[in-house]
């Protein structure tokens, strides 16, 4: 599993205009591979005019699903260009379409794959990009005498607390890099005088 990865920041759009013919970038985070279709589809109807609306996706952490499709164009000079720029900036989780309105003057083949992938890149570079790094869920139980020390020595030690949960204890839940688990178990022996449990969860990405 990867340790990190590269997203979009958020969803966006950008334009760039190549011999009188729009293309239009969206770009858009996507969880998965349905996500990604639903996002294609939402743009195919916001812009029913257009004269094609290519797309390429990228799937998991590890770029385990690609997809690209030309709709309509010549083979290999939308969709691969724009899913090969979204590999070489190294972007996961994304979705991006792009929109082309024909401004009537055929830019053939080479002209075609420079401004798909052009408009990816430029589009990536318009919206902007953050890394999220793989984490553990780890759940911290303690008693409330401590709980809200435990807080603010959490929040000084730079750990982002998630979730707190009051009842017979208090459960606090945190993220965790894999590599830090067993100095932030010492951590927590010493801060709480051994009263406080720590229990791992599942692993996400933040």
């Amino acid at each position: 599993m990867q340790d990190e990865y590269r997203t979009v920041a958020h969803e966006g759009v950008h334009e760039t205009e190549v011999n009188r013919s729009r293309f239009r970038c969206a770009l858009a985070p996507a969880a998965s591979e349905a996500e990604a279709q639903e996002f294609i589809a939402r743009v195919r109807r916001e812009h029913t005019d257009a004269s094609h609306h290519c797309y390429a996706y990228v799937i998991g952490a590890d770029g385990a699903v690609q997809k690209a499709s030309d709709d309509g164009e010549p083979g290999g000079t939308a969709g691969v260009p724009m899913l090969q720029m979204l590999l070489r900036r190294d972007i996961r989780y994304v979705v991006a379409v792009v929109t082309r309105y024909f401004g009537g003057v055929k830019l053939g083949a080479g002209g075609l794959i420079r401004a798909y992938g052009g408009a990816v890149g430029e589009a990536l570079d318009a919206v902007g990009t953050r890394t999220r790094r793989r984490y553990r869920l780890a759940t911290v139980t303690v008693d409330h005498q401590r709980a809200g020390r435990l807080q603010n020595d959490l929040r000084s030690a730079g750990r982002s607390v998630l979730d707190v949960a009051y009842g017979e204890t208090v459960t606090l839940e945190i993220g965790l890099p894999d590599g830090e688990v067993p100095a932030f178990r010492a951590w927590l022996a010493d801060a709480t005088a051994g009263t406080a449990s720590l229990t791992l969860g599942a692993e996400a990405y933040g």
